[in-house]
């Protein structure tokens, strides 16, 4: 995800936005269950690009775990789903512990990188966040201007880890052999989920983007402007549908996945979806849904309650509950990114879990772009 970038000035650039209230409050926590990879004796290897490291010490993703009957046994053998969540949720914490001690041990022998300091957030800073990527119903800003400058000192202080790592790694004072856990594909059925964009537009989407998610999710909620930059950025390229996956501890979740579907009827779907994910507080209070469906221009709002009330679409949406559970999926959002065949309406890739950061999105569509780019290279060379 971009961060938040700040001038030396201290005030905001343009980017500004894009960092949004995807990340304010809280980042995304470590699962428990996470902590039972530690045993996995995951190495980090940092030092200079000329020092002399054997093989069998750097960082492997797909170590040899076990030889069973004189054949070996490797970790991507064994691997499931939520094995892989878990080892995604682990690197990002791995990736930024190594960069923090790799900047610590370079401090004594380049000073340099230390001569200059996070910017600082000023006042100003402060009140344009909460005017350009507040959610109104976040309270007034007497009430949260501290947790926003709270938030916005620990982006302008990751920024400046980021940068200063960055400069380490150019200057050849850093290699590092960490990198992401190996691609864990799987295949997954859109079903009858919704498409963002008009599968007869004439563009050549080759890539999807498949979300389970829960309206009364707050990961769920946080993703959306996520989301919505990499349409802007990718939308030629890139498919983006919606599978619900309504938790059991959410009480109106179920009941709001399929007043959405009933939205969909009028071709009104991505308009209250996303006012349901803006307006949080009023889409729990079932009374106040009729509201939005009105706002967001569903005309025959009649035919909007009685589909609603009548429980049209309850097979649907426990149609896609069982679909994500077949494919391991167990919270929210929970994304499969990957190729997509239209004919069996089928993305086969990878598996992302959680408030994902828009740089990782990226990279998985990048090399799946980079993959379709060669064999169409291929095809046309033969």
């Amino acid at each position: 995800m971009s961060g938040v970038k700040l001038t030396p000035t201290g005030k905001f650039s343009q980017s500004l936005v894009a960092r949004k209230i995807s990340d304010f409050h809280t980042q995304i926590p470590m699962r428990i269950s996470t902590i039972i990879l530690l045993l996995i004796l995951l190495g980090i290897s940092v030092g200079s690009a000329n020092a002399d490291i054997p093989a069998n010490e750097k960082f492997q993703n797909n170590p040899v775990i076990a030889i069973v009957d004189g054949k070996v046994l490797k970790m991507d053998d064994i691997k499931s789903a939520q094995m892989h969540d878990a080892m995604e949720q682990l690197y990002r914490m791995q990736i930024q512990a190594l960069k923090r001690k790799a900047l610590e041990q370079l401090a004594v022998a380049h000073p340099e990188l230390t001569k200059e300091a996070p910017a600082k957030v000023t006042e100003e800073d402060i009140e344009t966040f909460y005017k350009t990527a507040m959610n109104p119903e976040s309270g007034d800003f007497e009430t949260i201007k501290d947790d926003i400058r709270k938030y916005l000192i620990n982006v302008s202080r990751l920024n400046f880890i980021e940068q200063q790592y960055q400069t380490a790694v150019d200057k050849g004072w850093v290699t590092a052999f960490l990198s992401p856990p190996t691609d864990f594909h799987l295949s997954a059925e859109v079903g009858d989920g919704d498409f963002f964009f008009n599968e007869n537009d004439g563009a050549d989407r080759k890539i999807f983007l498949l979300e389970f998610s829960d309206f009364q999710c707050p990961f769920c909620q946080r993703v959306q402007s996520t989301l919505a930059d990499l349409r802007k950025r990718y939308g030629h390229e890139v498919q983006f549908g919606y599978r619900h996956f309504p938790l059991p501890f959410h009480k109106e979740a179920v009941s709001l996945a399929e007043a959405s579907e009933c939205a969909r009827d009028q071709g009104k779907f991505w308009e209250l979806q996303a006012l349901f994910y803006d307006r949080t507080s009023q889409a729990s209070d079932l009374n106040r849904v009729i509201g939005l469906a009105k706002t967001v221009g569903i005309k025959r709002i009649n035919e909007f309650k009685q589909c609603w009330m009548s429980g049209k679409y309850k097979a649907r949406v426990e149609n896609d509950i069982r679909d994500g559970r077949a494919i391991g999926i167990q919270g929210t959002p929970t994304f499969i990114l990957g190729l997509y065949d239209k004919d069996q309406k089928i993305v086969t890739g990878e598996m992302f879990s959680g408030a994902v950061p828009e740089e990782r999105f990226s990279m998985s569509i990048e090399k799946f772009l980079k993959q379709i780019r060669s064999e169409d290279k291929t095809k046309s060379e033969r």
